[in-house]
């Protein structure tokens, strides 16, 4: 399966904060499911800014009904999917920054996996992720 890499804290946001583009300055002809995997490094200053842009969308509340932390939010794994739609240059949203946008829709968290990402989309192989998570993928295809 598909998966493409995304740092924190915008990974989480795809799954839980309402982020329905993910920008990029490359377009891609990439439709349906993917995996969100979440990038191994994340500086605070990332972190700040993220939270900061995304003050008016309600994605720092639900983060602190989480409990998500700076301290603990998850790196360097498999975290959830999403079904990419379309890929635009142009949309009305507030998370639509770049040159390009993947519009996602239908988020599903997943059990965390540990798992080494690539630059661009790269292939998980779905036989080699946990039973709990291979189960979980089967519910929302």
């Amino acid at each position: 399966m598909l998966a493409l890499s995304v740092r924190q804290p915008w990974a989480w946001m795809i799954l839980h904060g309402g982020k329905d583009v993910e920008n990029r300055d490359w377009p891609t002809q990439v439709r349906g499911r993917i995996l969100i995997h979440a990038a191994k490094t994340m500086t605070k200053r990332e972190w700040d800014h993220a939270w900061w842009f995304s003050h008016d969308t309600g994605a720092p509340l639900k983060a602190a009904e989480a409990e998500l932390t700076y301290e603990n939010i998850q790196l360097g794994g498999v975290i959830g999917s999403v079904e990419i739609y379309a890929c635009v240059t142009e949309f009305r949203s507030h998370w639509f920054m770049g040159k390009y946008g993947f519009l996602l829709s239908n988020p599903r968290p997943l059990p965390f996996t540990p798992w080494r990402g690539l630059p661009g989309f790269f292939d998980v192989p779905v036989d080699e992720l946990p039973a709990e998570t291979r189960r979980a993928l089967l519910e929302v295809s």
